[in-house]
């Protein structure tokens, strides 16, 4: 009787030293065929992708807000940096004005319009004739 608990344990410990080797064997494999550079430009294109979609989710909620509530100063203010953070200088514009008209003691938001304004000049495309 003493014989099957030694085979068993036998029989178990060979298990587990194939188990090891082809796990070892199979993390070897895959290291030297994938090419790091390869993922890591992948999993950059996903994070910004993610990025820009959830700022996207961002600038949709604030206009959803102003539709409900169009003085409300921090969905302006939300909207306006966002608006900016994606680069889209033409639509922070009319949320920047709605705040210089409620604040119009605020110098701040007059810089900033007019920094706004001056940029989105400039970067616009000039029409073709």
């Amino acid at each position: 009787m003493a014989e099957k608990p030694k085979r068993l344990q036998q029989v178990l410990i060979l298990v587990s030293g194939i188990a090891f080797v082809a796990s070892t064997a199979l993390g070897a494999v895959s290291l030297f065929t994938t090419n790091p550079q390869e993922s890591t430009n992948k999993k950059n294109k996903v994070a910004a992708t993610s990025i820009e979609e959830q700022l996207q989710v961002q600038i949709r909620g604030y206009e959803s807000v102003l539709k409900r509530e169009p003085e409300n100063q921090s969905a302006l203010e939300g909207l306006v940096k966002l608006q900016l953070q994606v680069g889209n200088l033409q639509a922070a514009v009319a949320p920047l004005e709605k705040l210089v008209k409620l604040n119009p003691n605020v110098e701040s938001y007059k810089l900033l319009l007019a920094e706004v304004k001056k940029r989105s000049v400039s970067t616009e495309k000039p029409k073709p004739k």
